[in-house]
């Protein structure tokens, strides 16, 4: 069954399938030239299958391929996403499907690796998404998990304006929640991922710099955070508004605005 926040998602997604890969494409990693895709690939190691839960347009699978991984499988929610994959050149042969991580359909022991970049910490019955990916698994396979974390600069400042205005949106309006609390953190991740066989996870920081001229990372941030899209046009021109005078500041002589978005990586292994 589709739960609220599935359907918010399918929709979204299928109304802006470039979204999610266009965001991970639009910074770099701090001291580095990687984007947050490449460096996530580094943990997950070479594997030669690897099944993507919320795999969205296959960005992260065709990064995975160009490191060496042969047989390559997604699931998501969104129709237009699968789409997308579907006809990327580096992804021909993929078995790309739109559905639920809950209820997988792959056979037993089939991969790997599987990943999840910034999407197990959207689903609902974690548990079973867990139960499944263990199914799925290899023994000795790895499970990689890109979860979102607090950002710096301009990042920093745009949920402290930007939450008041989402919590008085009238109910019939907000974007639905979802989303397990466990899986954001390192802690919570072991207390989920170990009744399924899976060992402590390694953690990992990932910092990217996105920043540049105010209207930028403005999109950045409009572009990251669901919650928008229960705004109007007024109230949207109001938040950019309160964004640029609340970062003025931090502007440097140059013009850009500093901004860091953070990823935490978390990784484990199947017993």
């Amino acid at each position: 069954m589709t739960t609220p926040v599935e359907a918010f998602l399918r929709d979204y997604h299928d109304r802006n399938p470039a979204a999610a890969s266009e965001l991970a494409g639009a910074g770099r990693l701090v001291g580095d030239d990687r984007t947050v895709y490449e460096a996530f690939a580094e943990y997950v190691g070479e594997p030669r299958r690897v099944l993507d839960l919320g795999c969205g347009d296959g960005s992260l699978l065709a990064v995975l391929a160009a490191r060496g991984a042969e047989t390559l499988a997604g699931i998501d929610l969104s129709p237009g996403h699968v789409r997308r994959a579907l006809v990327t050149p580096a992804l021909a042969g993929a078995d790309v499907r739109t559905g639920r991580a809950q209820k997988l359909p792959f056979g037993d022991d089939g991969f790997d690796a599987v990943v999840s970049f910034m999407a197990l910490m959207l689903m609902t019955d974690v548990e079973q998404v867990v139960a499944e990916t263990a199914r799925v698994l290899a023994p000795g396979g790895t499970f990689a998990i890109g979860v979102g974390g607090p950002g710096e600069g301009a990042l920093a400042v745009f949920p402290k304006i930007a939450r008041p205005l989402f919590a008085v949106i009238p109910e019939e309006r907000r974007v639905p929640s979802g989303g397990d609390p466990r899986t954001r953190t390192r802690e919570g991740l072991d207390r989920l991922l170990g009744p399924a066989g899976f060992a402590p996870v390694d953690w990992h920081e990932l910092l990217l710099d996105v920043s540049g001229p105010p209207e930028q990372v403005w999109q950045t941030c409009h572009d990251t955070y669901y919650q928008i899209d229960s705004l109007d046009e007024t109230q949207v021109a109001g938040l950019r508004t309160a964004f640029m005078v609340a970062t003025r500041d931090l502007l440097t002589a140059d013009g850009v605005l500093p901004a860091k978005a953070r990823v935490n990586v978390a990784v484990t292994r199947l017993s």
